[in-house]
Formats: C-alpha cells, sequence, structure tokens
C-alpha cells in the first residue's frame, strides 16, 4: 500500500485521486495504461497529461470536472477559445441562472432582430451587440455548467444512464 502525500501544494489531479482514497498504483490500476510513475509525473508537474490521460482519470477518479479542468487551463486549443473554467453548482442555480439569462435576452429580442436584419453590426448597434453577448456567453456558461451537473450526477449513480439514453432516443 502507498504511503498518503504530505505535499502542501497538490494539484486537481492528485486532490482528484485522493479523494477516491487512490493509491498511484491502485489508480494506474484502474486506468490500465498509466503507470504509477506517469501518475507521479503528472501530479508532481513534472509532465503535462495528455487529453485521453485526463479522460482516464477523470472515470476513474469519478470527476467529470477533470475534463473542464484542463481544457480551460492546461488545453492550447481551450486556452486560444477560451473554454470557461466551470464550477459544480447545484441544480436549481443553473436553472434559476439560466432562466435569469432568458429572461434578459427576451428583453433585448428586438435589437437583436434589428441587429442580424442586415447582417452587419453597426456602429450605433456595437453596445446593444456586446450586452446580447454577455448574455449568450452567460446561458452558454450555464448549460455547459448543466451538462456537467449531469455528467457528475449520471457519475455518482444518481441517473440512470441506460433510462436516459432511452428517453433521449424516444424524443428523436
Amino acid at each position: 500500500m502507498g504511503k498518503k502525500s504530505v505535499k502542501e501544494n497538490k494539484n486537481i489531479y492528485q486532490i482528484s485521486r485522493e479523494a477516491r482514497n487512490l493509491t498511484r498504483e491502485k489508480a494506474a490500476d484502474l486506468m490500465e495504461f498509466i503507470s504509477d510513475d506517469r501518475i507521479e509525473k503528472i501530479e508532481s508537474e513534472k509532465s503535462y497529461p495528455h487529453p485521453d490521460e485526463i479522460v482516464a482519470m477523470s472515470k476513474a477518479y469519478k470527476n467529470p470536472s477533470l475534463c473542464n479542468y484542463y481544457c480551460a487551463n492546461e488545453c492550447p486549443i481551450g486556452e486560444a477559445t477560451r473554454v470557461p473554467q466551470l464550477q459544480l453548482k447545484e441544480l436549481s442555480t443553473i436553472v434559476l441562472e439560466i432562466l435569469n439569462s432568458l429572461d434578459r435576452m427576451d428583453d433585448e429580442k428586438s435589437k437583436f432582430i434589428n441587429i442580424a436584419v442586415d447582417g452587419m453590426i453597426t456602429e450605433d448597434e456595437i453596445a446593444d451587440f456586446a450586452k446580447i453577448k454577455r448574455e449568450l456567453d452567460k446561458i452558454s456558461v450555464s448549460v455547459s455548467s448543466l451538462k456537467l451537473w449531469i455528467n457528475q450526477t449520471i457519475t455518482d449513480g444518481k441517473i440512470d444512464l441506460d433510462l436516459l439514453k432511452k428517453a433521449e432516443e424516444e424524443l428523436n
């Protein structure tokens, strides 16, 4: 059995592994293609993780938010496209955020239509467009937060994935 780390500045990968009470050896067994030495290098930040390793860790550690963390903070594409860092929130908070933003968008709908009519954003429309863009960005983050909540809830066994997939298929 591995010894307990006393390192003070642990990164998210080590914190997530330890939250599941996994040694590096046990984590490596769960992930099969990642060795305990590789896990140590990632956790000590001697080496950057690869995307497939992040996916494996998120599953083994039952922490879907590791994927978002990686995309927002370590992936060059995610950084270039400004993937937002999400926080796991309660469903009620996410729903209220979405509804609040949709209400604000309802107020801006006619301005949005007027901006879109000619397909150009003129100087006198830019302030309204910036305000609309900000609300759309909030909706996007809220929807991503909802997806993260769903993934975490599935991972925790509180939503039956097979039933969810079946219900989604029936909608098609």
